[in-house]
């Protein structure tokens, strides 16, 4: 079997498809295929543009303290 493009859990959307580009507003994708989809609309001409799509961000550490550590 080979190995998905997109990882483990990650759906395709047009928000990252090669084709779409953001509208101004942000909340729709004009799409040469698909004309103004949503951003979680995807179609069978979705490809993956990896420069697009934004990584989830960390979570922020915690505050931890002394007792947190010992045994």
């Amino acid at each position: 079997m080979s190995k998905k493009i997109l990882g483990e859990g990650i759906e395709p959307k047009c928000a990252y498809c090669e084709h779409g580009k953001p509208t101004p507003d942000g909340a729709n994708v004009l799409c040469y295929f698909c004309g103004v989809p949503d951003k979680d609309h995807s179609c069978k001409k979705f490809k993956y543009d990896p420069l697009k799509r934004e990584p989830l961000r960390p979570a922020e550490p915690g505050v931890f303290s002394a007792e947190d550590f010992s045994l």
